[in-house]
Parts: C-alpha cells; sequence; structure tokens
C-alpha cells in the first residue's frame, strides 16, 4: 500500500465523465457543524490541492456546506478544475451549525444551482444533485426544475441523495439520473436496494458516510483483525470493502487533513482476498 493513487480504484463513466472511483467529499473542509470557514483554513486548502496530486478527480460539495465556504475554497484551490469533475448540490438550507432544512420550490432550486455556477466559477455544473427531495413540494415541480437546469445548460447531469428506488424511477421518467447519493456503509446497509438498482441501472452509487465500521473496527473486532493482517487501518478496511462491494461505488470520504487525506486514499490500492470481502459481507 505505498503507492498513493485514486486511480487504483478504478473508474466509472458519470455520463460522458471519466472519473476514479475513490473520490472526495467536501464536507469537512467548513467549521464546525458545517458551518462558517474551516479553523485552519490553510490547511482545508492544502487538502484540496492535494487532490489532483494523488489521482482524486472527483471532487463532491454542496452549497449548503458552509453554506458557500466549501464552494468557495475549492474554487481558491483548484480552479479552473483542469481534469476534474466538480459535482454540488443543492436543495437543503441552513439557520445556523448541524441545522438542515430542505427547500425543493423550483424557483429556489434553479437560482441555487446558478449561484453555484458562479462560486465554483464555471458556466457549466458536470453534475449537479438534489440534496433532499423536499416533503411539502411536489416531487416532481422539484424534477421538473431539475430537467431545466439540463435542458438550459446550467448543469450536464443530475442526480439524486437519500432516495428510495421508487424515487429514482419517478426522476428518471423526467431526467437521467447520473447518480445516487445514500449513506451506506459496513454497518449501515438499509440502502442495499438502491444500491442494486443503480448497478443494474449504470447509474453511480455515492455512499456517504463510508468509513463508519463500528464495533467491527474495536480490538480484536473483524475490521481490525483484517486490518492488521494487512498492514492497514480500519477506515482503509471500510472503503475497500465499498469499493469491492460494486463496480457502480464511487466512495467520497471528507477530511481537512492532508495526512488523513493520504491515508484515505491508499485504501485504493487494498485488495481483500474474497474470505475477508464474504466475511465482512456477513458481518
Amino acid at each position: 500500500m505505498s503507492t498513493i493513487d485514486a486511480g487504483l480504484s478504478g473508474q466509472f463513466k458519470i455520463g460522458d465523465l471519466t472519473v476514479n472511483r475513490l473520490g472526495f467529499g467536501a464536507m469537512r473542509v467548513t467549521g464546525k457543524g458545517i458551518w462558517g470557514p474551516p479553523a485552519n483554513r490553510e490547511g482545508a486548502l492544502a487538502t484540496l490541492k492535494r487532490l489532483p496530486e494523488i489521482g482524486v478527480d472527483f471532487i463532491d460539495t454542496a452549497d449548503s456546506y458552509g453554506p458557500d465556504v466549501s464552494e468557495e475554497l475549492i474554487r481558491e484551490a483548484l480552479h479552473p478544475y483542469k481534469g476534474l469533475l466538480i459535482a454540488t448540490k443543492g436543495g437543503l438550507t441552513r439557520g445556523g451549525p448541524d441545522q438542515w432544512t430542505p427547500n425543493g420550490r423550483p424557483d429556489y432550486l434553479i437560482g441555487q444551482a446558478k449561484k453555484s455556477c458562479a462560486k465554483l466559477g464555471v458556466e457549466r455544473i458536470d453534475l449537479w444533485q438534489l440534496h433532499r427531495i423536499d416533503p411539502k413540494i411536489p416531487r416532481d415541480e422539484q424534477f421538473a426544475a431539475v430537467r431545466q437546469l439540463i435542458d438550459e445548460g446550467i448543469i450536464g447531469h443530475a442526480g439524486l441523495s437519500e432516495v428510495s428506488v421508487a424515487e429514482i424511477e419517478a426522476a428518471q421518467k423526467v431526467f437521467p439520473v447520473a447518480t445516487v447519493q445514500n449513506r451506506y456503509n459496513l454497518t449501515d446497509r438499509a440502502s442495499q436496494d438502491v444500491l442494486a438498482h443503480c448497478e443494474a441501472n449504470g447509474i453511480g452509487f455515492i455512499p456517504w458516510f463510508p468509513l463508519a465500521s463500528g464495533k467491527l473496527a474495536q480490538p480484536g473486532g473483524l475490521v481490525d483483525r483484517i486490518a492488521k493482517a494487512h498492514g492497514a487501518t480500519a477506515g482503509q478496511v471500510a472503503l475497500a470493502w465499498l469499493l469491492a462491494r460494486s463496480p457502480v461505488m464511487l466512495p467520497i470520504p471528507g477530511t481537512s487533513s492532508v495526512a488523513h487525506l493520504e491515508e484515505n486514499v491508499a485504501a485504493a490500492g487494498l485488495r481483500l482476498t474474497p474470505a475477508e470481502m464474504a466475511e465482512l459481507d456477513a458481518a
């Protein structure tokens, strides 16, 4: 595991854009509670600047991270994004630290996507994702707004977050769903049916909170034992398991530390044995 190269994770095509499967989630480059600027601004910028050097070419953010802070830092560190796919999301508003409220009004979604273009310094967002389907607004109105963003060339491809198979199928009638972002990790596989649907339909599956391994990582636990066998960390085993679980899996571990980033990306080169995969699958 001496080589740190996200390209070792394999590749996936999001529409017409090919990315390395191990990406980066840019939520943690903000302040506590995903609110305001980071405690260590230079550290956050250094982490972002390190991404292309180690093969990370898929970066996921959202207008609500900060809010705006994550997008602004990404622009400062990486613009004009040569060889990078910068994905962002809209549809959640912020009232303060750790406060998230859906807003799926079509005019709001369209306005936020345009604002993200300005914040990121792009004419078109390659991948824009509806951060949540707002239960107070008819979902077809929200999907129509996404369709309008595609038709007007404001976004290239569109995705969804925290959705069911039925919601994906409903959205697919309005626009092509390129990615789905649901919580999924070693200890939370509630979205297994969504992952299977994505795999069957060539939709990228972005598991958020990918490093969680819970009790399995405790000393003497299954993840701890496998990690020791490979000279790896529990987080690296969790990421390697995700990458091996499905060819459409696009994990996006996040951090504001260069050292932690490099540790995460090193997982792209970790190969678990069939026996280890079977044990983790059954855990």
